[in-house]
């Protein structure tokens, strides 16, 4: 019985540098069980083909020419988007990784490494691994075991769309307005708005509210 082969994976690059993407593509040209599905310039271009091609995973780097990365990454979990994430960055792995992975990537390459690396990253996160260098996996779990993980507080800890809805919630508008601001639903905004509860040691939903109008004011939004 003849058994059929199993078909490439499918990559999407995401990169604001049209050469950045030729080159990864002739790359993986060579690679039999990986095949480049789509291409992506900016956030929106971005989000729309994760979304419209389902690909089995993206490579996205953190600078685009409109958003964050990051905040590419953050959406794409709060829309329960399945694909596998690999960050492709010129950013130093040791300060940006640990972000990437907590925003919701399975691992951190950096461009100058792509040659050697970006293969064998893509295959193990396809795997349901997570890749990132010796490096930065050790300094994790000394930092898991020392306890240094716990989550921040403050302002400056909220990620970009937890500001974003603080800002809101400071100018009055209602969880289902903020909603339909960003596409998503009631639930996951209040989601956002426990956990900024949290960072901000706020002790209700009126506090939280209040904490919010004041940055507001100060800030003349």
């Amino acid at each position: 019985m003849t058994t059929e082969p199993t078909p490439p994976a499918r990559v999407l690059i995401v990169d604001d540098h049209a050469i950045v993407r030729h080159g990864m593509g002739v790359l993986l040209e060579k690679t039999p069980d990986l095949t480049i599905c789509g291409e992506a310039g900016t956030y929106e271009e971005a989000l729309e083909s994760i979304l419209r091609l389902k690909p089995d995973i993206a490579v996205i780097d953190l600078i685009l020419r409109d958003r964050s990365g990051l905040d590419l990454i953050r959406e794409l979990r709060e829309k329960d988007v399945k694909c596998p994430l690999l960050v492709m960055s010129m950013h130093d792995e040791a300060t940006h990784a640990e972000k990437s992975l907590r925003a919701g990537a399975q691992g951190y390459v950096m461009k100058e490494d792509a040659d050697e690396l970006l293969v064998e990253a893509l295959r193990k996160v396809l795997r349901g691994e997570v890749f990132v260098s010796g490096e930065v996996s050790l300094r994790m779990l000394r930092s898991y075991v020392d306890g240094a993980d716990e989550e921040d507080t403050g302002i400056d800890s909220l990620t970009g769309r937890e500001k974003e809805i603080f800002q809101y919630l400071g100018q009055g508008m209602t969880t289902r307005k903020i909603a339909e601001n960003f596409g998503l639903s009631a639930r996951t905004v209040e989601v956002h708005r426990a956990r900024i509860k949290k960072k901000l040691q706020c002790e209700d939903a009126a506090q939280l509210l209040r904490e919010a109008v004041k940055w507001v004011e100060s800030r003349g939004l």
